[in-house]
């Protein structure tokens, strides 16, 4: 029984002397509306009791008989509308009921009348999609460019599992055995696009993501999902058992002699990598991420620091800038950074890299699924603009900076997300061990 019922209340009695006759809906004990019949008489006349008009209505107020049948006609649209809302599983049924409704309302265009509102109304369309360009919509000028990516990458890789599967993905399938589905696809049958490797002379696809990149993607799909949650857009959905999978990722760092080497670098016969290879090395002298050293401006250098509010975390930073930092800032930019995107960065930097002789080979490990994947490549074709922020991490915990002042300037908020920066061999630990025991016997042998 859907708690629907018609009332005339004696205090919405409007100055002819009559009031409306409402359409009452409960959907709870917090939220219901008061629908207009259309129809209106003095509230002497309705029968509480029976809810409805009584027999000896003045003619002048209108037929009863008639008014009673248009009455039960209104009811039976709004019974119609909630029904329609159930079936469909509208999130919000009173919005959508206080939208549609109208005395004379045709029940048959329900349908059309739900798509249009689902177009423009988030909490009327659930599919899935709809959603999380919503979720991205409401995220545009909140978040760096970078994060819109991710999301977009979210949606790809939900809309690569619905193909696969070929059935619709809804907000019902959140569960256990649709996560464990949807981690195994990615990590063997998701089809990388705009990749491919060369087997046996012929180009083939390449498929499965690494267990990094999965978890990444599960991270953001939890944050969205409980995003609309919070909204009260979708029901409450346990996602205790979708976990963020991990792994140590392997990543190069430059010591300060092989930046040096780099610095030193001629590139006469190759000009047109001397602005890539002076951002690289501000990149290493000042931790910052690509987004921010490659658009600093000439109002950030003051004197003989680098104040840079970092993009992703919204966190004003402060660096001392080196000498090598100021000449190239100063001398060879002018203070105005050139113009380089991050896939041009990455692919030139390896040139010039390969160019100072950064060639030593380096055997990385991941994972795809349970299997692990080696690569063994010589050293500059891993460098990317990333190295720049990981090599002023590793380089400045080596020197023995402390961790907390290295962290004002990286912009890392947790010790774990600094520490995933830090990448040193097993000889360089037993070198700083080693230099830590020195310092350590001598205090004591003076102290005795």
């Amino acid at each position: 029984m859907l708690p629907i019922k018609p009332v005339c209340k004696k205090k919405f009695v409007r100055r002819d002397g009559t009031s409306v006759i409402f359409i009452q809906y409960c959907h709870s004990i917090d939220k219901r509306t008061l629908l207009n019949s259309g129809i209106a008489i003095p509230p002497a006349y309705w029968n509480i009791k029976r809810s409805r008009i009584d027999g000896n209505l003045p003619e002048v107020y209108g037929n009863a008989s008639s008014l009673n049948e248009r009455l039960q006609q209104a009811i039976r649209v709004a019974q119609d509308i909630l029904n329609f809302t159930m079936k469909e599983k509208i999130s919000d049924p009173l919005s959508f009921l206080k939208a549609t409704f109208r005395p004379d309302f045709d029940p048959v265009s329900l349908t059309q009348k739900a798509k249009a509102a689902a177009a423009i109304d988030p909490k009327i369309n659930l599919d899935l999609f709809f959603q999380i360009d919503d979720y991205i919509k409401c995220k545009t000028g909140k978040v760096v460019p970078g994060m819109l990516n991710i999301y977009r990458n979210m949606k790809d890789h939900l809309a690569a599992f619905q193909e696969y599967r070929k059935k619709p993905i809804t907000f019902e399938c959140f569960d256990y055995n649709f996560y464990e589905s949807f981690v195994d696809f990615l990590a063997y049958e998701y089809v990388q696009r705009r990749r491919s490797q060369e087997v046996n002379g012929k180009r083939e696809v390449i498929k499965g993501l690494k267990t990094a990149t999965i978890g990444k993607t599960i991270k953001h799909l939890r944050i969205f999902l409980r995003d609309r949650m919070r909204r009260k857009i979708i029901a409450s959905i346990d996602l205790s058992d979708f976990k963020i999978l991990d792994e140590e990722s392997d990543a190069v760092y430059l010591t300060w002699a092989e930046i040096g080497r780099i610095y030193q670098t001629d590139l006469s016969d190759a000009p047109h990598l001397v602005k890539f290879r002076d951002l690289f090395v501000l990149g290493c002298l000042t931790g910052l991420r690509f987004s921010d050293f490659a658009t600093i401006r000439p109002e950030d250098i003051r004197r003989d620091m680098l104040h840079k509010k970092q993009g992703k975390s919204d966190h004003w930073v402060v660096i001392p800038l080196r000498d090598a930092a100021e000449d190239i800032l100063i001398n060879k930019f002018n203070r105005h950074i050139p113009v380089v995107n991050n896939p041009d960065f990455n692919e030139y930097i390896k040139e010039v890299a390969k160019l100072a002789g950064i060639c030593e080979p380096v055997k990385f490990s991941y994972k795809k699924g349970n299997k692990d994947i080696v690569i063994v490549r010589p050293k500059y074709a891993w460098i990317t603009s990333h190295t720049c922020r990981r090599s002023f991490c590793t380089n400045e915990f080596l020197a023995g900076t402390p961790v907390e002042l290295i962290m004002k300037i990286s912009g890392h908020r947790s010790l774990r997300d600094f520490y995933k920066y830090i990448r040193i061999s097993p000889e360089e630990a037993g070198r700083k061990i080693k230099e830590i025991w020195e310092k350590r016997d001598a205090t004591l042998l003076k102290i005795t």
